[in-house]
C-alpha cells in the first residue's frame, strides 16, 4: 500500500469514529461513575430503563442516577404533576428540561415519569375505558345412518378500566339428533367487578336463561360479594369470590305429566296444563362461590371457571357450573380456535331429569376492539 492509499484508509477511519462518537444518543450518568449510553424509553416506578445495542434494556434505580441528558425530546412528568416536553440535560446535579414555552429546573428524584415526546400520559392512559368484544360459533352435524345437528353461538362485550370491569354475555346451544332434542339451553348475564384496593375487589353478576331438556322454564341467578386476586400479574390472573345470592328456578312440565293432566275430565287446555304443570322448586337466599382462572401464554390462552350456588333453604340444594377451555390464534390475532369442556350440575333437579350435564366443545373465536 502506497502513502496515497494508506493517507485514505486513515482519513476514512478516523471519519467512521467521529461519527461513531456523534450518533445519537441518549447518557445515564450514576452514583458509581457508570456512563450508560443508549436511548431513555421510559421512566417509572423509581426506575431508569435504557434501551441499549450491547445490552438490550436496561433498568437502574432512579435513587442511584444522578444525571440524565438525552439527544432528542421526550415527555417529562413532575412529582408537582406539571407536564414538560423537551429535552434533557444536567449539569451540577439540576436537571434541566428545554420545552417549547421555556426551561425548567429540578432535580433526579422530582422526575416521577417520561414517556415518547407528544404521547399520551401512561397514568392517564390507565385510567381509559375500552370496550373488546368477542363472537363464538360452532356447527356439527351427520347424516346418513343418524341425523344430527348440533350447533351453539355466544357473544361477550367487555368495558374494562384500570378499576373496573363490565362484561355482558350471551349463549345458546342446540342439539338434535333423528328429530329429539338433547341439547336446548340459553343463558346471559352481565357481570361487573371493582377493585377497589390492591388485590380485593367487590363485585355484582346477574345470570338467567332457560334449560328445556331439564324442564328449567326459567332460571335467575344474582350475587354480590366480595373477591380476592390470589395471583395477579399481566399475563395471569386467579380470582376468588365469595358471596349472598338469590337463585330462582321454575320447572315446567314434562311430557308425562301433561299427558296426565290432558287426560283429565273435563281436560284443559294444553296453555292451562302448562301453566298447571309449572312449579317454582327453588326461590331462596343463598350464598355464592366463585373461582376464576385466565393465563396467557405466547401462543395460547388458557381459562378455567367455577360456580357454585347453595341454598339456604337447603343447602344440599345447589347448583355448580364449570368452564375450561383452551384458544390458540389462527391466521390472525383476531380469530382463534378454542377447544374446551363445560358441566352443569344440579343437586336436586325435576323428575326424570339427570343431574350432570357435560358438554365439549370445540368453537371459532373473532375477537376485536
Amino acid at each position: 500500500m502506497n502513502k496515497t492509499h494508506l493517507l485514505r484508509a486513515s482519513l476514512a477511519l478516523a471519519a467512521v469514529a467521529f461519527g461513531a462518537a456523534n450518533l445519537p444518543a441518549d447518557v445515564v450518568e450514576t452514583k458509581s461513575g457508570a456512563r450508560i449510553v443508549g436511548k431513555v424509553t421510559k421512566i417509572d416506578g423509581g426506575a431508569v430503563t435504557v434501551s441499549t445495542d450491547y445490552a438490550g434494556a436496561i433498568t437502574i434505580k432512579q435513587s442511584e442516577v444522578t444525571g440524565i441528558t438525552t439527544d432528542a425530546p421526550i415527555a417529562v412528568r413532575l412529582a408537582s404533576g406539571t407536564r414538560v416536553d423537551g429535552k434533557v440535560s444536567t449539569s451540577g446535579g439540576t436537571v434541566q428540561v428545554a420545552g417549547a414555552e421555556g426551561t425548567i429546573s429540578t432535580t433526579v428524584d422530582k422526575v416521577a415519569a417520561s414517556w415518547s415526546a407528544g404521547g399520551k400520559d401512561p397514568a392517564i392512559a390507565a385510567l381509559d375505558r375500552g370496550w373488546a368484544f368477542e363472537a363464538a360459533v360452532d356447527v356439527a352435524g351427520k347424516t346418513g345412518n343418524k341425523e344430527q345437528l348440533a350447533t351453539s353461538a355466544a357473544l361477550r362485550a367487555v368495558l374494562k378500566g384500570a378499576q373496573d370491569t363490565l362484561q355482558f354475555y350471551t349463549g345458546y346451544d342446540r342439539q338434535v339428533s333423528d328429530g329429539v332434542k338433547s341439547a336446548d339451553q340459553f343463558k346471559a348475564g352481565v357481570d361487573y367487578a371493582n377493585n377497589f384496593s390492591g388485590r380485593y375487589s367487590w363485585y355484582l353478576r346477574d345470570e338467567g336463561g332457560f334449560d328445556r331438556i331439564k324442564d328449567i322454564d326459567f332460571y335467575n341467578v344474582a350475587a354480590v360479594g366480595l373477591g380476592y386476586d390470589f395471583i395477579k400479574e399481566p399475563k395471569q390472573i386467579l380470582t376468588g369470590r365469595a358471596g349472598l345470592s338469590f337463585r330462582n328456578e321454575t320447572y315446567r312440565a314434562n311430557d308425562t305429566e301433561l299427558k296426565r293432566l290432558l287426560a283429565l275430565r273435563p281436560a284443559p287446555t294444553l296453555v292451562d296444563a302448562r301453566r298447571l304443570a309449572t312449579k317454582e322448586r327453588v326461590k331462596s337466599a343463598g350464598l355464592d362461590f366463585g373461582l376464576a382462572h385466565d393465563a396467557t401464554f405466547a401462543n395460547s390462552r388458557i381459562v378455567n371457571r367455577v360456580a357454585y350456588v347453595p341454598s339456604f333453604d337447603d343447602f344440599s340444594d345447589f347448583k355448580l357450573t364449570h368452564e375450561s377451555f383452551y384458544e390458540i390464534p389462527l391466521l390472525s390475532t383476531q380469530w382463534k380456535l378454542r377447544m374446551g369442556v363445560n358441566n352443569d350440575y344440579t343437586s336436586k333437579p325435576g323428575k326424570g331429569v339427570e343431574r350432570l350435564d357435560t358438554g365439549y366443545f370445540t368453537r371459532l373465536v373473532l375477537s376485536w376492539k
